[in-house]
């Protein structure tokens, strides 16, 4: 069970993973001690999965945001997981999900330029033999990044 401080230690942590025991016991007017067996018991329990750093993609060249929808025309066990395995091997796919509606997959897609974007459309998305169709959406601005979770 989560108590008031855990979820205002969490939101803390996203907003700044980086915060030490002692940033974290002021805030939460807790000893550093506290505060970092506090952090350790909930990175143990799972509400912690990680700590990444958030890197800019226009700075590294990444010009081009993409959402893919993916079509299958086969949707058997075998099919699907060997889609999941061509989503999991290539860095360009930098989130997928399984979705309900009319696409069988939404995958967010980084690429340098639309040269990049063509050629992972067109020769590895498409030949994949489960999938149907795919319909693409090139992102024009982000209008808000990703967030912290609501906690």
């Amino acid at each position: 069970m989560l108590d008031g401080t855990d979820i205002k230690l969490l939101a803390l942590l996203q907003k700044n993973a980086q915060a030490t025991a002692q940033e974290l016991g002021e805030a939460l007017n807790l000893s550093p001690s506290q505060a970092g067996r506090r952090r350790q018991r909930l990175e143990t329990e799972g509400y912690i999965q990680s700590y990444v750093a958030r890197l800019d993609p226009g700075k590294l060249g990444l010009a081009v945001q993409c959402f893919v929808q993916v079509h299958l025309h086969s949707h058997g066990p075998d099919n699907a997981a060997s889609f999941a395995r061509l989503v999991a091997n290539r860095a360009e796919i930098t989130s997928a999900w399984t979705m309900t509606g009319e696409a069988d997959y939404l995958l967010r897609v980084y690429c340098h330029d639309l040269q990049e974007l063509n050629t992972l459309l067109h020769e590895i998305i498409l030949p994949h033999p489960a999938v149907g169709r795919v319909h693409s959406q090139i992102v024009m601005a982000q209008l808000k990044g990703d967030s912290p979770l609501p906690v």
